[in-house]
């Protein structure tokens, strides 16, 4: 149980401040995340690397030279905001192009993404490579498909090193694929982990019984399995693993990972096992790591990743690092490091031109948006108890985060004379930027065109209103590529939209995304964290389509008053 904590919507902010006071010769605080306290040499290949809070050392601990150049810090178990990525890595940037890594999720894919392109729009060349080294959560032929738990740790230690050396950004990526496509991990938890400021976990195990293929989201397994001793969960892991081995035997670097609530003598037990199974199998254990590497805040559970090794692979596998979490050949340098001065931009002082009608259009949506933050933040155990059952249970949290700052962003916008498209717009942006995670790249992106579209020179009528609720709805589903019958927020999404522009009033429509969400139940989810435990879901409503229709009820009732 995680115990420790002041504000627990502020924990990510309180430990990321912690961790940078006490590393400050390594690390310096920068907006979303941080960045080395000494930049590398002009002309050398930023790694960028990140996710969600709650895995240290992944993801800020493995800052410093030989290792990555910045860390990307999202909330607790939700990727970090495409916002957050862009400033972290225009404050790493050497010059030599960035290279974006992080684990295989649909909101850390969508972030980093949209950061991706804003970045080469910027003349920073940026390129992504994804870890997909979970071998329980697809099949091979789906490998694609497949999360990235401790295999991060592999995939960000090669492209580092390989970045070190001085290659160029195409001779990075290209190590980074092949580590990635050579790497492979299966996990084991024991007992779920509890966020900070809940008193219960995520998941629980039944006694005598092992979650087999955990994720580090607080995911549970996706199977439960009987608990051994020692050599029995080895034998188990290093089965699974060498099962989808890309060559037999050979050289390997391991990693037996624990999550937090697995300590290192136990670790030791196992490894003693592992160790001997893996001889036995021909392969060649190159520089093994047992610890804690990849963290998922209290979980019991430990993982074994083994990534097969080629010259070059081995070469930067076994480089020297000095990170504060990750030291490796090399002592740490004397004396303390300047700190980096910061490159994030201040924002931007902005006026709006906006008619007295739009103006009062966008007080009107400044109080609905009060009104949804409000029913959002009396929901948000509900929505995340629904949330953790195949997922992470983050999705009430994160929406108390969006909500909470779309509300402010608005409000200071409506003070400066903005009208109701760019209030609209403006909350989006914050939305997304400190929501993070699926659901707040889709709001964001979503009010963002639903604003642009709606604009300020008018006040909205009911034509203008479902075209801007259009405009709304193929933003949400460009951006996160789901279709009806996904078991997605989407499910809710379009009938609602449906029914608006075929005239019928809020509340009808409200209705009408209520129902869906509740049928979402039925349904078996094919993308997001919930994908690999599709089974679970079965007789529970997304969480993302329960929200969505609390939101639009919200609505509904805030306009019926006006």
């Amino acid at each position: 149980m995680t115990r420790l904590f002041n504000d627990p919507a502020a924990f990510t902010e309180d430990a990321l401040d912690g961790f940078c006071e006490l590393h400050a010769r390594s690390a310096a605080r920068v907006d979303g995340g941080v960045v080395r306290a000494a930049p590398g040499p002009e002309g050398k290949v930023a790694v960028v690397v990140g996710g969600g809070s709650g895995h240290y050392p992944a993801f800020a601990g493995l800052v410093g030279p030989g290792f990555c150049d910045g860390a990307v810090v999202g909330n607790v178990f939700t990727s970090p905001s495409a916002q957050q990525a862009v400033e972290v890595a225009r404050a790493a940037d050497l010059g030599g192009g960035v290279l974006f890594s992080f684990g295989n999720y649909a909101g850390d894919t969508m972030n980093f993404g949209i950061a991706q392109e804003r970045l080469r729009a910027e003349g920073i060349d940026c390129r992504t490579v994804v870890v997909t080294d979970d071998i329980a959560s697809a099949p091979p032929e789906r490998a694609e498909q497949r999360r990235g738990i401790a295999g991060d740790l592999v995939v960000f230690k090669v492209a580092a090193a390989a970045a070190e050396e001085g290659a160029d950004l195409d001779e990075v990526e290209r190590l980074a694929r092949l580590a990635n496509e050579r790497t492979r991990t299966l996990g084991i938890a024991f007992a779920g982990c509890t966020l900070p400021g809940q008193d219960t976990p995520l998941f629980t195990v039944p006694d005598g019984k092992m979650g087999l293929g955990l994720g580090i989201h607080g995911e549970p397994g996706v199977s439960d399995v009987d608990l051994g001793s020692a050599e029995e969960v080895a034998d188990v892991l290093v089965d699974g693993v060498l099962a989808e081995a890309p060559s037999q035997g050979g050289r390997v670097g391991a990693v037996l990972n624990g999550l937090g609530g697995t300590k290192y003598e136990e670790l030791f037990v196992v490894w003693s096992r592992v160790a001997r199974r893996l001889r036995e199998a021909g392969c060649e254990v190159v520089d093994p790591e047992v610890g804690e590497l990849v963290t998922s805040l209290d979980m019991a559970g430990i993982s074994l990743t083994l990534v097969w090794l080629d010259e070059d692979l081995e070469r930067c596998w076994r480089a020297p690092a000095d990170a504060p979490a990750f030291r490796k050949g090399a002592p740490p340098a004397p004396g303390a490091e300047p700190a980096r001065q910061r490159r994030g931009t201040a924002r931007r002082q902005r006026s709006w031109e906006a008619t007295e009608e739009s103006r009062a259009s966008a007080a009107v949506a400044v109080d609905v948006l009060d009104a949804v933050r409000r029913a959002i933040a009396a929901a948000e155990e509900e929505l995340g108890r629904i949330d953790a059952v195949a997922a992470d249970g983050d999705h009430g949290r994160g929406m108390v985060r969006g909500t909470g700052a779309a509300l402010e962003a608005a409000s200071a916008a409506l003070a400066a004379g903005a009208g109701a498209g760019s209030v609209l717009a403006e909350a989006g942006d914050a939305w997304a930027a400190k929501a993070g995670g699926t659901s707040g790249v889709l709001w964001g992106t979503g009010l963002r065109a639903a604003g642009e579209r709606l604009g300020d020179t008018a006040a909205p009528t009911p034509v203008s209103g479902a075209a801007a609720v259009e405009a709304f709805a193929e933003a949400i589903r460009r951006t996160g590529g789901a279709e009806v019958g996904d078991k997605t927020m989407v499910d809710a999404l379009v009938p609602f939209t449906r029914a608006l522009t075929a005239g019928r009033r809020w509340p009808e429509a409200a209705a009408e995304a209520r129902r869906a969400a509740e049928d979402t139940a039925a349904l078996m989810p094919k993308r997001g964290r919930a994908r690999p435990l599709a089974e679970r879901s079965a007789g529970t409503p997304d969480a993302g389509a329960v929200s969505f229709a609390l939101i639009v009820e919200t609505i509904a009732a805030g306009l019926e008053e006006k």
